[in-house]
């Protein structure tokens, strides 16, 4: 009868421990939120590709709208960005053509403006011979 109290304890220990051991689970962690995944592209781009592959039943259904969420606020993101360069891109070539055509009308005045120190020297008329008319 004592081994049978001894087996009796050592199975009570073992289903105790048994029953320890389930109930110290990790409980399951939290979503990953849109901000998260955001700042994480690595984590995004594995969370995408569970939920989208065979193991997305192993996500959370709100974690995969959130990775899609995050796609579209990058995607918007990078657009804002590129949106800027090209305007940007715009203004600086919208300036050099400004400078080009000032550049170029403030040559043709220049061109246009006559200066006396270049004109042709004509000698001067001799006093005392009349005037040469053109009338005969």
């Amino acid at each position: 009868m004592n081994g049978h109290k001894t087996s009796l304890l050592a199975v009570s220990l073992c289903c105790a421990a048994a029953a320890l051991l389930a109930g110290c689970e990790d409980p399951p962690l939290p979503p990953l939120t849109v901000d998260q995944l955001v700042e994480d592209p690595v984590m995004l781009d594995g969370v995408l590709m569970k939920c989208n592959g065979a193991l997305g039943a192993q996500r959370p259904v709100t974690e995969c709208k959130n990775a899609r969420i995050a796609v579209e606020r990058i995607a918007a993101e990078r657009e804002k960005v590129e949106l800027a360069q090209r305007e940007a891109t715009f203004q600086r070539s919208r300036e050099r053509l400004r400078q080009q055509q000032d550049l170029q009308r403030r040559q043709e005045e220049e061109a246009k403006k006559v200066d006396p120190y270049k004109l042709p020297v004509v000698p001067p008329a001799e006093t005392g011979a009349p005037p040469a008319t053109a009338s005969n």
